[in-house]
């Protein structure tokens, strides 16, 4: 008999399938202390939690019968991910459950936001009658910018399209070919900014998108435009934002979420053209049942013996395959994440190459981590070693891995190569005997970089003085050196330059170091 705790309160239907199951002992105890948490969790097999449950560490280390941690939602910021992968408990989520819930619950703020409906009702509360005030706007012929493409951005898009609104989306994994499937226009951030009468943001909270829609891209925006967030508190500058709208630049808001909740006395909620809700993009009955039913039929799954669907960390790996494995975990991330940071264009297929001691190994994990690495930066946390495939195929990227017998001169080396629409780039590296990992080849050129920390790639022309001047202008700006690689295939033809400096090169260098003379491109990034 497996031993089941639901800490949250969850739909009992979405539970049924637990709650049925004869090898199940369903235990629901919710609104437990952190002291009681730690005396229930002691015989658990798998526990089930919503937001409320803090999952900590201690909490883990107290479950040695723990196989898998459920968390009904998509956030996991409440389980502690790393203590999980440690003791080999798998965390799965149900990223799909709250799709329709979030998508309808934009329209309706859009809709609401449209109308002044809110401010109105509020008058009418107050015996007031007033209809000239109120004069809103029609939807139809109207531009719905869409910043974030992904299931939810998609379902939003289609319920605009029945308003007759006009479509444009702006996502880094989004090109022309795909938006015309989805039926709308595919556009840059900035034409999206600039083009969109309403706009609407659905992307991840992560350091990229972090205060995305700020003061200079509401300075991109018409005036008059509309705003609005059913995503993550943060996307929207909130600062920005309340002197946009007092400024008149925009004409409303529309908001789910805020930086931090809650929220009641924020100080826009006492501008009258703002709108808003706490937190309830996800709250309907059918999403509470959705994730509490995903996350149940993973959960049986799992202790049956089965595989899940929706992980968010790691699996258990043998330890035979983990020895000849994991000297190479951080190098094939690192590959990923560097070359996805130089690499432009929307991304379209990425193929790993293995070769010498490789060949024999079964490299698909490392394939994995390597396109984890290459999507995290646009996607963040939410992508891991477990799910990078999945996201790659849902983003329309093709992921192939081919061995090879080609070393050049290496005992082992992995090739990471990244295709886009608008270009094909790639970077090799390999481990050496006592020294670690190495970058040994970037396009054509070969370099001997170690991939961590700040680095600064830039392409040149070969001519004597470059290096002098990209040094001298480092030194003016009190940047210290640590490394500095050169490759070129020949003398006064094209060249790279990639080095490590002992702290980020801010916007500024960044312009004077393009504007040097023979200096083509500059891309700075930290590992």
């Amino acid at each position: 008999m497996h031993r089941v705790l639901i800490s949250d309160p969850l739909s009992e239907d979405g539970i049924r399938p637990l709650l049925e199951a004869e090898d199940i002992e369903t235990v629901m105890n919710p609104n437990l202390s952190h002291e009681q948490l730690l005396e229930e969790i002691g015989s658990a097999e798998a526990l089930i939690v919503r937001s409320q449950t803090q999952v900590t560490r201690e909490v883990i280390e107290h479950a040695p019968h723990l196989k898998i941690i459920g968390r009904a939602g998509v956030g996991v910021d409440n389980i502690d991910l790393d203590a999980a992968t440690e003791n080999g408990v798998i965390v799965v989520n149900a990223p799909d459950g709250n799709t329709i819930s979030t998508a309808e619950h934009t329209m309706a703020m859009l809709m609401s936001l449209a109308r002044n409906i809110p401010q109105a009702y509020h008058q009418l509360q107050q015996k007031r009658w007033e209809r000239k005030k109120f004069v809103g706007v029609e939807l139809k012929d109207k531009v719905l910018g869409i910043v974030g493409f992904g299931r939810i951005g998609r379902e939003v898009a289609q319920r605009a399209k029945g308003h007759r609104m006009k479509v444009v989306a702006f996502d880094p994994f989004l090109n022309e070919e795909k938006a015309e499937k989805a039926g709308v226009t595919h556009g840059t951030l900035e034409e999206v900014l600039k083009q969109a009468d309403f706009l609407t943001v659905h992307t991840p909270l992560i350091d990229k998108t972090k205060h995305l829609i700020n003061e200079e891209a509401i300075a991109m925006m018409k005036t008059g435009a509309r705003i609005l967030n059913c995503a993550r508190g943060g996307i929207v500058e909130e600062n920005a934002l309340y002197e946009a709208i007092q400024s008149g630049k925009i004409a409303g808001a529309a908001l789910d979420v805020f930086e931090e909740e809650p929220a009641t006395e924020h100080p826009l909620l006492s501008l009258p053209e703002v709108i808003a809700t706490p937190h309830l993009g996800a709250s309907t009955i059918e999403a509470q049942e959705n994730v509490a039913t995903d996350v149940s039929y993973d959960v049986l799954e799992l202790l049956r013996g089965g595989t899940v669907r929706n992980p968010v960390n790691l699996p258990s790996v043998s330890s035979e395959m983990m020895e000849k494995l994991s000297p190479y975990f951080k190098l094939s991330e690192r590959l990923g994440a560097f070359l996805s940071k130089v690499v432009e264009g929307t991304l379209e297929r990425v193929n790993v190459y293995y070769s010498g001691d490789l060949l024999e190994v079964d490299t698909m994990p490392l394939t994995r981590i390597a396109v984890k690495g290459i999507l995290k930066r646009h996607i963040g946390e939410r992508v891991n070693d477990v799910n990078a495939f999945k996201t790659a195929s849902d983003k329309g990227i093709t992921v192939n891995e081919q061995k090879s017998t080609q070393t050049k001169g290496f005992t082992n080396l992995i090739t990471v190569e990244i295709e886009t629409d608008q270009e094909k780039r790639s970077l090799a590296g390999t481990l050496l005997n006592g020294l670690g990992a190495r970058i040994v080849q970037f396009d054509q050129y070969s370099i001997d970089v170690v991939p961590v920390g700040h680095l600064v790639v830039i392409r040149h022309t070969d001519q004597p003085g470059a290096i002098g001047r990209v040094g001298s202008l480092l030194a003016e700006h009190e940047i210290n050196i640590a490394t500095m690689q050169v490759g070129r295939t020949n003398e006064g033809g094209e060249a790279v330059m990639v080095l490590t400096v002992d702290k980020p090169v801010d916007g500024e260098c960044n312009e004077k170091l393009a504007q040097i003379e023979d200096i083509k491109q500059v891309q700075c990034l930290t590992i």
